[in-house]
């Protein structure tokens, strides 16, 4: 099915051909202005498209086998790490990854704690757990 050259179909296509799986506003700001690209991205949400993740944080979403709801396409903390690395901020090992890497422990590490070498305020989330951040300096 072709995709309409309309902003919806546009900022789709982008979704579609990407990489990553997190996506900002600002990811589309040079198709339209903040407004419309808002706008669209709600819509998306709401046909299942996109999941909101965090506050202006949107992650592409697959439906699930067994439940047939909306699920995020990749693992939370993969959801994370690609929005952090949009925000231009940048990730260490937590402690927790260093004890296991080096053997102290054999405890493996969840994955829900990302070491950050700068204070954010962004809470990333979905389906009631959420990415605990771990400064550094």
């Amino acid at each position: 099915m072709p995709i309409k050259q309309t902003l919806e179909g546009k900022i789709l296509y982008r979704i579609r051909r990407s990489k990553k799986c997190a996506f900002l506003p600002p990811d589309f700001f040079d198709l339209s202005d903040r407004d419309q690209v808002g706008r669209v991205l709600r819509n998306l949400t709401r046909k299942g498209i996109l999941l909101k993740v965090g506050q202006g944080i949107y992650a592409r979403s697959k439906r699930s086998r067994l439940t047939n709801n909306f699920i995020l396409e990749k693992d939370l903390r993969s959801v994370a790490l690609d929005a952090l690395e949009k925000l231009k901020i940048k990730v260490v090992p937590t402690r927790y990854e260093n004890a296991y890497n080096s053997g102290q422990t054999t405890q493996v590490p969840t994955g829900l704690v990302i070491g950050v070498k700068s204070r954010i305020s962004r809470m990333i989330g979905y389906n009631g757990k959420n990415i605990k951040y771990e400064y550094y300096s």
